[in-house]
């Protein structure tokens, strides 16, 4: 299986994010800035959302729909954050994602708990 780096802020609780290294055959590496790694880490949203939508990663991606509705929500960007989270979690099939403090988490379960994190924090407001 796949494993996929991400950073799911939402999901892990702090600001950081992880970095895709090739490290083993079924790991996959991507490109400087393709999935907002560095953005995302600095707290810079819009410099991510810009990596993200400028990168080479298909747009069906479960750490590219993830990291740009992370982008997004972190932004007050509440629709598009929860479009990209059902998007994800609506995939047929399921990767394991390497969150920034290193948990490894299905991409299903990972897509549905950042969305009902973004609905809670909508019915907060």
């Amino acid at each position: 299986m796949k494993a996929f780096f991400c950073s799911m802020v939402l999901i892990a609780g702090s600001g950081g994010a992880a970095q895709a290294q090739q490290i083993g055959e079924s790991e996959v590496a991507y490109p400087a800035k393709a999935i907002g790694y560095s953005a995302l880490n600095e707290g810079d949203n819009q410099q991510a959302i810009d990596d993200l939508l400028q990168g080479h990663v298909s747009r069906h991606d479960p750490a590219f729909l993830l990291n740009l509705g992370q982008a997004y929500a972190r932004s007050g960007r509440f629709a598009e954050a929860r479009e990209m989270f059902r998007r994800a979690a609506r995939k047929r099939d399921a990767v394991d994602l390497v969150l920034a403090d290193g948990r490894v988490v299905n991409s299903k379960l990972a897509a549905r708990q950042a969305l009902a994190t973004v609905q809670v924090g909508l019915a907060a407001r």
